[in-house]
């Protein structure tokens, strides 16, 4: 008579992670790249709260004296709800015409398909500054220049290929047999776009986005060229005050905007998650 034995087996011994020398240095590399990267912005955020009547850094006291008189000002103000609307009004308008383009070109082969990719990605390539004037001298053809819409044209035309080129990666691994079952049960064009495309997009979309609204908000180069002296976004308004004045409001407000950008990056992490929209899970 055989006797089993109900003990339970010994634990397996724990694998003991080795780093090689060129991961150690590879991690190493990463670290001092963030550092170097977020640096700055701890300087500007610290050099906001000085007391002095200059850009200090470390900071000497502490101070909300700056962010008062930066708030207190209205013009800044309508400078940033300007950059706002500006930025939003891109990157919805960057969307609605670069998703469709971004389907079509990796759908529909055609003759002169790649010329046209070329295209919609071209003010990657081109420089800023003359993309600016050329939108002045297309608005002013048309009787629109230095307004809202001369802005607005020449920053969907910025942040248009970052939209294209985010969808089109996203549309590389797609099947499209997924769309033509949901056809096949029934469902519209419209219907297969928001049910089945969308969702499948949706990361890089997002991701093209946040680049999009980034990209428009802190834009100087092309914005500089349809500017008025009540339609001044805030990079341009930064851009005017410091050829005369250097002090510690300019960190105040160059903090506010490094605000906006993190409120942005947490809101998007809340709502959808950052590990959904890099494609990481």
């Amino acid at each position: 008579m055989s006797v089993v034995s109900s003990a339970a087996p010994a634990p397996r011994p724990r694998r003991r992670l080795r780093l090689s020398p060129a991961s150690v240095a590879i991690g190493a590399f990463a670290w001092a790249g963030l550092i170097f990267m977020a640096l700055p912005l701890v300087v500007i955020i610290s050099a906001s709260f000085t007391e002095t009547e200059y850009l200090a850094f470390p900071p000497h006291g502490f101070t909300w004296r700056w962010y008062g008189a930066f708030l207190g000002d209205p013009s800044y103000i309508h400078s940033i709800v300007l950059s706002a609307s500006l930025a939003v009004g891109a990157t919805i308008g960057a969307t609605l015409l670069g998703v469709p383009a971004a389907l079509i070109l990796a759908r529909v082969p055609f003759t002169g398909s790649k010329a046209i990719a070329a295209l919609f990605l071209s003010p990657l390539i081109l420089p800023v500054i003359v993309i600016g004037v050329a939108i002045l001298q297309y608005a002013s053809a048309l009787g629109f220049a230095r307004t809202f819409t001369a802005l607005l044209v020449g920053h969907i035309v910025i942040v248009m290929p970052y939209i294209v080129r985010t969808t089109l990666a996203a549309l590389a691994g797609f099947q499209i047999s997924m769309e033509e079952a949901a056809q096949d049960l029934g469902a519209s064009a419209t219907e297969t776009f928001f049910l089945v495309t969308l969702p499948q997009i949706k990361p890089g979309l997002i991701a093209g986005c946040i680049f999009a609204f980034i990209i428009s908000w802190i834009n100087v180069e092309l914005s500089v060229f349809n500017t008025t002296a009540n339609l001044l976004p805030i990079p341009v308004k930064l851009f005017n005050y410091i050829q005369y004045n250097v002090d510690p409001m300019i960190a105040a407000v160059s903090a506010g905007t490094i605000y906006v950008s993190i409120v942005i990056v947490v809101i998007v992490d809340w709502t959808i998650g950052i590990d959904k929209v890099t494609g990481t899970r």
